[in-house]
């Protein structure tokens, strides 16, 4: 968070952006008249005392980099070309910004960095499908490229581990470890190797987007402004379990695409697959949807990963048409892909066919989502950084 202050001709920029690490709260006050920059840390144990990183300027909407600019004592305009080299030129470092004077790059780096970074690893599959392993804080988090006929998708984690702990879900094994701030977010869309070539963003990665709204709609709104990405919100989609305080804020705020995590139209069986069922009762999260209109470009889909005896059944098909009346929607079935611990079995092909006739038959559009990079573990539901984080996850 930053405050920016000019009093007696002393321009001040207060950051407090704070950063909480063995026991040290750090906030960092900077004077740019007198080019004094001071660190104050609040210190339990005096021997674990470190300075604070530099401010990441990559996830600032155009407000925060008037405040940066402001506290620095630079031209008003010096926002709108940060913004230009952050999300049109994608530079890496802010010495590349050369309509910037030497001078005032100088001054910005003594206490800012853009905030990209390369993959550290990356896994291929047979099917072309690539997984990435991006360095996050002290952990790491994953992200999916899977390139198809005509379109390129880049699958995005919105934090480290998952608090939802859904039962067929690798990453809720491995808990919860942080948000990742809006530069942590679209570090990953702007660094891989195939940023360029991006069609489609899905928010379908490591972590609950609306359990990190506030970081979400900063990304949205860079993404999707004429300042930042310029992309089409149409091209874009966000998954959640239906967090409603999240959910009301992203249909108000965002026109981005919305997924749900559905998996079963009932209550209760909903509650033995997904615990978040317990807050957050679909039919509540359905009641909510039904107060927007999907009728044009923007889309509702709802996620059906099929087990085998459990959802996959006739009256899971007259659930699904009674639960959704009234939605214009897709259903996207996923087959279930096994993970260590859980004793859940993928419902066969030819069955999830024909569940998808019926459901067609009973006038909802309906697809089989294909399986893509399975063999590197980078499939629906099987992200992970336990290994990685060294996180001993629970098996249940």
């Amino acid at each position: 968070m930053f405050l920016s202050a000019n009093q007696r001709g002393i321009n001040i920029l207060i950051i407090w952006d704070l950063q909480f690490s063995n026991g040290i709260i750090c906030v960092k006050i900077i004077c740019v008249n007198s080019c004094h920059s001071q660190t104050f840390l609040k210190i339990n144990n005096p021997s674990k005392s470190r300075k604070m990183d530099k401010i990441k300027l990559l996830g600032k909407n155009p407000d925060e980099l008037k405040a940066i600019v402001s506290g620095l004592g630079l031209p008003a305009f010096t926002a709108k070309q940060l913004a230009d080299w952050l999300y049109r030129k994608k530079v890496t470092s802010i010495g590349q910004m050369t309509n910037i004077s030497l001078q005032n790059r100088k001054k910005i780096s003594e206490n800012f960095e853009v905030g990209a970074s390369a993959p550290e690893e990356v896994a291929t599959s047979s099917d072309g499908t690539k997984k990435y392993l991006f360095k996050a804080g002290n952990s790491y988090i994953e992200s999916v490229f899977i390139p198809e006929d005509g379109r390129a998708t880049l699958c995005v984690s919105s934090q480290i581990g998952c608090k939802m702990n859904c039962l067929f879900c690798m990453t809720g094994k491995q808990g919860f470890s942080g948000n990742l701030p809006a530069a942590g977010i679209l570090n990953q869309i702007q660094s891989v190797p195939e940023s360029d070539k991006l069609t489609n963003i899905v928010f379908m990665g490591m972590g609950e987007p609306f359990d990190n709204t506030a970081e979400l709609l900063k990304v949205l709104e860079i993404l999707t402004a004429d300042y930042g990405y310029a992309w089409s919100p149409k091209r874009i989609t966000v998954s959640s379990i239906g967090i409603i305080p999240g959910l009301k804020e992203f249909l108000q705020k965002s026109s981005c695409n919305l997924a749900i995590s559905l998996h079963t139209p009932f209550a209760s069986e909903r509650l033995s697959l997904m615990p978040a069922e317990k807050a957050f009762p679909i039919q509540e999260v359905v009641n909510e949807i039904k107060k927007y209109d999907f009728s044009k470009q923007r889309r509702v889909s709802f996620e059906y990963t099929m087990f085998k005896g459990v959802n996959d059944k006739p009256r899971h098909i007259s659930g699904l048409s009674r639960l959704l009346s009234g939605i214009e929607c897709r259903i996207n079935l996923i087959r279930f892909h096994a993970i260590p611990g859980v004793s859940l079995e993928g419902t066969p092909l030819p069955e999830m066919e024909k569940f998808r006739d019926q459901l067609i038959a009973k006038g909802i559009m309906t697809t089989i989502r294909k399986s893509r990079g399975e063999d590197i573990l980078a499939a629906c539901g099987l992200l992970s950084t336990a290994r990685k984080n060294n996180i001993n996850c629970i098996q249940k």
